[in-house]
């Protein structure tokens, strides 16, 4: 069983709905416990980061996803939700994330020259490292982006994709068990749910 991490703010349903057409049994769920108990774990998310911390810490989620995203279950953080994953956010300063990653989110550069803001749409990515979410995904694979901010990892290694709006940035983090997209693999029609799939199949 998938959970699917339901804190106020993410677009849950398209993501459950994706993971059930590979063939996954994915539950929508805010209990605690039942994330802890679940064989593996999704933490989506649209909207701000200050704001979304605020409702995990209010619906007593941090523990049991930090506890996930640590060293359980498979754990796969998607949009704003692989953002979370790391220690601050230029978007809410002061406001501290999960902390299961170093590093932090910054806003891309805006102003002349700059890309327009939110980068919105189809962009092109790099594989660095491969891993087992990547099976089947060839380099230069097209996925849907919709985001103003960018997570700057400490550990260079872990990126396992890019991509370019400006500047270049991590478009997919991979560890052993923990795996965070920029991107919405549940709107990256083949290649997304070809990345789904994967990771129902840990």
């Amino acid at each position: 069983m998938i959970a699917v991490v339901d804190y106020g703010m993410g677009n849950l349903r398209s993501v459950q709905k994706a993971l059930e057409r590979v063939g996954a049994e994915a539950v929508v769920t805010s209990d605690p416990d039942l994330v802890r108990r679940a064989d593996k774990v999704v933490l989506p998310g649209v909207g701000a980061f200050g704001a979304a911390a605020l409702q995990i810490e209010q619906r007593g989620l941090r523990e049991a996803l930090t506890e996930a995203a640590g060293g359980g279950a498979p754990f796969l953080g998607i949009c704003l939700g692989f953002q979370l994953l790391f220690d601050e956010s230029e978007e809410s300063p002061g406001t501290r994330g999960l902390g299961v990653l170093r590093g932090r989110v910054l806003r891309f550069p805006s102003g002349p020259g700059c890309p327009k803001v939110p980068h919105m749409g189809w962009n092109m990515t790099r594989i660095g490292a491969g891993n087992a979410l990547l099976a089947g995904i060839p380099d230069g694979s097209f996925f849907y982006f919709v985001h103003s901010f960018y997570a700057v990892p400490e550990d260079p290694s872990s990126v396992a994709l890019t991509s370019e709006h400006g500047v270049r940035f991590a478009a997919m983090i991979a560890g052993e068990r923990l795996f965070g997209v920029q991107f919405h693999p549940e709107k990256s029609q083949a290649m997304g749910l070809r990345m789904l799939r994967n990771f129902a199949a840990l």
